[in-house]
């Protein structure tokens, strides 16, 4: 039977930290929580899934110190993390003068988290990104230029930072933050039209919608599929038959290659063209090319 609906953001949550993120049991997670919508949203759908999957959660606020609301801010985030048994932490930041605030705003927040993660014995950081972000990133990279690799952003997991709202919408956290009645801070800086961001997600990326309506999720699917051959290129180099050539992996391919490889799955195997396929070497990992052995003949119906 159809799906009525779409997934909720907690299961879309959940599948991400599974499948994508390599949250297992015993994990600590820290959460860079800001008390807006997007990470109030991700605090609460963590809190819900640690029993279910085994992880612990605390969660930490950067004040940039570029507001006087954002302490305000924390204090209500603080609290929302008080009601749900989350402990909380938070830091102060005073930014050095320069050029591109919002990149130095960035640098910054990610030193602290970092620090944050340590103190707390976090293996892995959480933030709120979700897949209206990445598209967003994915247009502001092509209108300066970036190649292939610099379009590759905001991967589920990029060393000890995870995304676990990346496969989700915009749309699913509003519904969420909605129906749980969950409170947040509105930052107004995020609607400034000096920043080429507020450009992208108020002009441009509505434009493209009504040529495409499906562009946040194509967008979304070019950044996985170059994020996935770079990583493959870099771990494994290029791969190439027994004649050199090079193999051209589907996306799929790609991602079965990469999850074995990440979960140890030395039994994988990846069926390729020509009765072929790629496997995985017992003790290192490495893909091996080999012809598929010739299946058995069916027995004939009599």
């Amino acid at each position: 039977m159809a799906r009525s609906h779409p997934p909720t953001l907690i299961t879309v949550v959940a599948r991400t930290l599974r499948e994508e993120c390599g949250v297992t049991r015993g994990t600590r997670i820290l959460l860079a929580l800001s008390g807006g919508g997007d990470s109030m949203a991700l605090l609460h759908v963590l809190s819900l899934l640690t029993k279910k999957q085994g992880f612990s959660l605390a969660a930490h606020g950067v004040d940039h110190g570029l507001r006087a609301e954002a302490s305000t801010e924390l204090d209500r985030a603080q609290a929302q993390c008080a009601a749900l048994g989350v402990e909380f932490s938070r830091s102060r930041l005073a930014l050095s003068e320069g050029g591109n605030l919002q990149a130095r705003a960035r640098d910054a927040r990610r030193a602290a988290l970092s620090s944050a993660a340590e103190r707390v014995g976090a293996q892995l950081v959480a933030t709120a990104h979700h897949a209206d972000d990445r598209a967003e990133t994915v247009l502001l990279r092509l209108l300066r230029g970036a190649g292939p690799p610099g379009l590759a952003v905001l991967p589920p997991r990029s060393g000890c930072w995870i995304r676990p709202q990346c496969r989700a919408r915009k749309a699913d956290i509003v519904l969420h933050l909605r129906r749980h009645a969950l409170e947040f801070a509105e930052d107004p800086s995020n609607r400034e039209a000096r920043f080429l961001r507020t450009q992208v997600r108020f002009e441009l990326v509505p434009l493209l919608e009504q040529l495409s309506p499906q562009i946040v999720s194509h967008l979304c699917a070019l950044a996985d599929a170059l994020g996935e051959s770079g990583q493959l290129t870099a771990d494994l180099g290029t791969l190439t038959d027994e004649h050199g050539v090079a193999l051209s992996l589907n996306r799929a391919q790609r991602q079965l290659v990469g999850r074995a490889r990440t979960f140890g799955q030395r039994a994988a195997r990846v069926s390729l063209a020509n009765g072929r396929e790629l496997t995985l070497d017992s003790v290192t990992l490495q893909p091996i090319l080999a012809s598929a052995l010739p299946r058995p003949p069916r027995p004939r119906k009599r």
